[in-house]
């Protein structure tokens, strides 16, 4: 494709005005505008043959593969001449999906040894697949005034994944800050809920272990030694309905809930439990059963990804009666979710009843700082007040039903975004150590 450039419309443009002026002062010689336009005509000619043709231009694109939901990342463009590059070469991407282009999705070219090339910053915004459709490249003739422009396919796949970027980091610095147990053997000894052998009785050691039988026998303090127990099921199930696809701080609340999930599921694998995923909106959506090993985190990291997003309302009466008929052993059962209002609230604490009769329940229910910012800012117009006024309210129906979930024996987190993964991973910790699982 060939067209002028911004140079060739304005010259165009003045030449009207000035062919008009020689009309007026000198009407014998009113031809020259047609000369002038006729001279520009034959400029553009020559720009278009002196300079580098279209066929002679090749793109490749370079760019991840692979990106976490949240991410910032960089496709860049490089084009190879058979002859000598063109100056001012610029490229535009064509792409699809779940991406945003913070800065355009145009680039110009800085020439380098392998060639010119320019670099577009994406941004991951949902989970899902984007793809790379096509690429053009343009750039002027020598005299700057037509534009040859060429578009070229591309195709490329780019898989957006849940963000586990952080999950091996912070998986690490919490197995070392906590000295998770099972991790070192003996650190296995002395906690935990299954009996492990009888030993003297030490300074420091839970008078409550003290087996006063067998030290009756042998007329010294002897006590019960216990080690952690391992292989229970953690099941984490993820509330995937309208509400958790909103977005909070930009990235929707249920991939804020995979990430944590996943950093749970991290440790929890790496201390020998087993565990699985189970996804729900207006019906069940995805469901892994409880597994272990060192492939385990592969295949959750694939069930996670493949939650999609919805629109539908959540229903929890059938999702956690589905859960429940799927477990049978007790089980940990940590739940993403997000209420709205206390009629859904209401279904919702009905539904969880049925589990506490046997399984430990956890909540985790991500803050939400923007409403907490219109119930606290200082109000300036009317249109303040009415908004602190109903996030005020909202909170306040919030808290209440969170007040009621740990009344009926459900343990809740409520935590930023931000600290979600780290809150949930300390609250399985702390649920070991008191051997509640």
């Amino acid at each position: 494709m060939i067209y002028p450039t911004r140079r060739t419309i304005l010259l165009a443009a003045a030449i009207g005005p000035a062919a008009l002026i020689v009309g007026l002062l000198a009407p014998a010689f009113w031809t020259g505008g047609l000369a002038l336009l006729a001279l520009l005509l034959a400029l553009c000619a020559v720009d278009i043959l002196a300079g580098t043709g279209t066929g002679s231009a090749e793109v490749s694109c370079e760019g991840p593969r692979s990106v976490g939901v949240g991410e910032t990342f960089g496709v860049t463009a490089r084009a190879k001449f058979r002859n000598r590059a063109p100056g001012g070469v610029e490229f535009a991407l064509g792409i699809s999906g779940p991406v945003a282009a913070p800065y355009g999705l145009r680039a110009r070219a800085e020439t380098g040894k392998g060639g010119p090339a320019g670099a577009v910053v994406l941004k991951a915004e949902r989970r899902g697949t984007a793809r790379l459709d096509c690429v053009w490249i343009r750039w002027t003739g020598p005299l700057g005034l037509i534009w040859k422009q060429r578009q070229l396919a591309v195709d490329q796949p780019i898989l957006i994944t849940p963000d586990i970027r952080s999950v091996s980091d912070k998986g690490v610095q919490l197995l070392n800050q906590e000295a998770m147990f099972g991790i070192k053997a003996q650190l296995q000894v002395g906690e935990g809920a299954e009996f492990e052998a009888l030993a003297d009785f030490r300074a420091g050691m839970d008078k409550r272990a003290i087996d006063w039988k067998t030290s009756a026998r042998h007329t010294m303090l002897v006590a019960k030694e216990y080690r952690t127990e391992r292989n229970n099921n953690i099941i984490m199930a993820l509330d995937a309905g309208r509400a958790m696809c909103e977005p909070l701080s930009g990235v929707p609340r249920i991939d804020r809930a995979v990430s944590a999930a996943l950093l749970t599921a991290f440790l929890a694998l790496k201390d020998g439990d087993r565990v699985g995923f189970f996804a729900f909106d207006s019906k069940p959506r995805a469901s892994s059963q409880p597994i272990s090993g060192a492939r385990a985190f592969t295949m959750l990291q694939r069930v996670a990804a493949g939650i999609d997003y919805s629109s539908s309302e959540t229903n929890y009466t059938l999702g956690i009666a589905t859960l429940a008929s799927e477990l049978n052993r007790r089980s940990l059962i940590i739940l993403f979710t997000e209420f709205a209002d206390t009629i859904s609230a209401e279904l919702m604490m009905a539904a969880v009843g049925t589990l506490l009769k046997r399984h430990l329940v956890l909540f985790v229910v991500l803050r939400d700082d923007e409403l907490e910012g219109f119930a606290g800012a200082e109000p300036v117009e009317p249109e303040d007040i009415s908004r602190a006024v109903t996030a005020a309210a909202l909170l306040r129906e919030r808290r209440l039903v969170i007040t009621r979930l740990r009344h009926l024996g459900v343990h809740v987190i409520e935590a930023p975004a931000a600290e979600a993964g780290p809150a949930v991973v300390n609250a399985y910790l702390d649920f070991k150590r008191r051997s509640l699982i």
